[in-house]
């Protein structure tokens, strides 16, 4: 395709190689190494590559280093904006620690422009160089003359080099990722003028989505259609492949934030010292356990220690059946808790499962979610959820089958971040242990902080729950998770055997979870997302009271729903525009998806670290996307 455009507007085929007539600079060794500027080099972390010197920083140390041509630079990449940084390379930088002389690579003629920038044109392409201290006039120039010396800048000395055969235009030294492909037609490498040879770069893997699907289990979707290549994280922010920052305002895994120094160098320091199973007896297994039981009532004592919210769920409902002696088990409707046998079973989000209510094991019986803006009952309504549940639990142990536990997240994430109606916990989990049954609280998604005004989401509800489980926040992406019950009801697990979890409580792992919670301390980000998610949750009000696409903004701290409809009268779930919404934002830098069982809400949960700024980012894009369409 790119062929035949350029065909039609008349331009030839590009130089893949510049040959020079002469060296440029010829006491530069040929063997020039290149720096790594990609979302994937490992030289830059901890944010380092949004620091103004981060390429004279990477060839620090070095005689001489070079960038690479068409290349997506890391450097060049810019966070809380909109607008799409240029970062492709159209030419090639030359770090030195020391001046050289910079010589003509071919006859032509040299033009000296107000800004120093110079460009050679000959019969071939158009040299522009930028940097060099030129005591040459403009006018003829013969093969190998002298220019001048590379420039000094903050105590280094750059050349940058760009190749053109565009005769009538200064070209931009850098594209943006949409334009890279026109102008590297028009931009050969350069670095052959540099060091006589040619380069040997890494190619680009144009086949990796292919890949994916062949090697990877289709069936582990991924988000978006066509999904931009995520390769590096900081903080609240994610950089692509093309090296495009993106505002992450989904992912509730990395609660701490992306990449973060504290705990990428604690895990560092304790695998060079041990990583085994908690069979073995080492300090921080205990350390852990001591500091989940210290964060919840004194009657909740005791910690498993396991790898997933999924396996969390699934231990929490074997406890249950071990200690009652049973295995009927209520679930609330458009809820999620994971994947393994257990925990997909009490599962009932027909977005994860469309068949879900229809597939449910016998021993699996459901209430009605407890959803006060669309469900069965809607406003003051929303307060018979919790008796008609009651009823429910007291039916099923009529009829001979009284129920082993009851389980629901705390506050209604699936749905979109819907508090539960006031007292709902406390009546059920008062008519399940009058049965004789078990509560679970699942903490997967809510736990940690995330609502702001608690640190669990049962005590916004003011109950205790028997059995809590946790994870994503708890690890901040490494497979982390827990089940905190009273002694008594751990001990009844014995009934089954014995429990084992070779990485949940391993020394890496309990390391990462000391960390985590370290960090959550110390940066007070259990306030941040009260503060900071206050004040985006009246943006986003402000948004609503403009756009009727708005139905309702859910949620708690940074726990947060935008409903989206086609009518508020009806409530008709806005499902095609909450998807375009969403690809919409993801083409302005900001990644957010769709929640609930009619895929009608964003789903707002990023990492805690938000910023106002943030917030302020992420508000505009809703409502330029709103205000002038997908």
């Amino acid at each position: 395709m790119t062929a035949q455009l350029r065909e039609t507007l008349g331009r030839p085929q590009p130089q893949v190689v510049v040959v020079p007539a002469h060296r440029m600079l010829p006491d530069l060794p040929d063997d020039v190494p290149a720096l790594d500027l990609s979302a994937q080099s490992d030289n830059l972390h901890s944010g380092g590559w949004l620091e103004a010197d981060a390429e004279a920083a990477q060839a620090s140390g070095l005689a001489a280093a070079r960038t690479r041509h068409g290349e997506f630079r890391l450097t060049r990449t810019t966070i809380d904006t909109t607008d799409a940084p240029a970062t492709c390379a159209l030419g090639v930088d030359l770090h030195l620690a020391d001046p050289l002389e910079v010589h003509a690579p071919w006859a032509g003629t040299l033009t000296r422009h107000a800004d120093g920038t110079l460009d050679l044109r000959g019969e071939g392409p158009v040299l522009w160089l930028y940097g060099a201290d030129s005591p040459a006039a403009s006018g003829p120039i013969t093969a190998g003359q002298p220019l001048g010396t590379v420039a000094e800048r903050d105590g280094r000395h750059t050349l940058g080099l760009h190749v053109s055969t565009l005769a009538d235009r200064h070209p931009p030294r850098f594209a943006t990722p949409d334009l890279a492909t026109g102008w590297l037609a028009v931009s050969p490498d350069p670095t052959r003028l540099i060091t006589g040879q040619d380069p040997v770069e890494p190619s680009a893997d144009r086949d990796l989505l292919a890949r994916r699907d062949r090697a990877f289990a289709p069936v582990q979707e991924h988000y978006y259609d066509d999904p931009p290549r995520i390769e590096r994280g900081w903080r609240h922010h994610l950089v692509d492949a093309q090296g495009r920052g993106c505002l992450d305002m989904l992912n509730n895994v990395t609660i701490l934030g992306h990449g973060h120094p504290a705990l990428s160098d604690a895990v560092h320091r304790q695998w060079r010292r041990l990583n085994t199973n908690s069979r073995f007896h080492y300090g921080s297994v205990v350390e852990l356990s001591e500091r989940l039981t210290a964060l919840l009532p004194e009657i909740l004592d005791t910690v498993f220690l396991v790898n997933s919210g999924s396996e969390a769920v699934d231990l929490a409902l074997r406890l249950a059946w071990a200690a009652t002696g049973r295995q009927d088990t209520v679930a609330v409707e458009e809820a999620y808790h994971g994947w393994t046998y257990a925990s997909d079973a009490v599962s009932t989000s027909i977005a994860d499962n469309p068949n879900a209510l229809s597939s449910r094991p016998s021993w699996v019986h459901t209430v009605a979610a407890p959803n006060s803006y669309r469900g069965r009952r809607r406003g003051a309504e929303a307060r018979r959820y919790a008796p008609e549940a009651v009823a429910r639990i007291t039916e099923l142990a009529e009829q001979g089958h009284p129920p082993a536990a009851f389980i629901s997240e705390p506050f209604y994430g699936n749905a979109g971040g819907i508090p539960l109606p006031d007292g709902y916990l406390r009546q059920v989990y008062d008519a399940t242990r009058a049965v004789g049954g078990l509560c679970i609280a699942d903490e997967v998604q809510v736990g940690y902080g995330r609502l702001g005004t608690h640190f669990w989401g049962f005590e916004q509800q003011g109950v205790v729950p028997d059995i809590v489980t946790v994870a994503k926040a708890m690890g901040n992406g490494h497979p982390l998770g827990a089940v905190i019950t009273r002694r008594e009801i751990a001990d009844a697990y014995r009934t089954q055997g014995y429990f084992f979890s070779s990485a949940g409580g391993s020394p890496v792992s309990s390391v990462v979870g000391l960390t985590v919670l370290d960090v959550l301390r110390d940066e007070r980000l259990q306030d941040n997302a009260l503060e900071v998610g206050g004040y985006l949750k009246q943006r986003l009000e402000e948004l609503a009271a403009r756009h009727p696409l708005i139905g309702a903004v859910h949620g708690s701290g940074l726990y947060l729903g935008v409903e989206f409809v086609r009518n508020r009268e009806t409530l008709e779930p806005a499902t095609e525009e909450t998807a375009a919404i969403c690809n919409r934002l993801r083409e302005l830098g900001v990644i957010v998806q769709p929640t609930s069982d009619r895929q009608c809400v964003l789903k707002i949960k990023p990492p805690m670290c938000l910023t106002r700024q943030s917030a302020d980012v992420f508000a505009a894009a809703l409502d330029d996307v709103l205000t002038n369409g997908c």
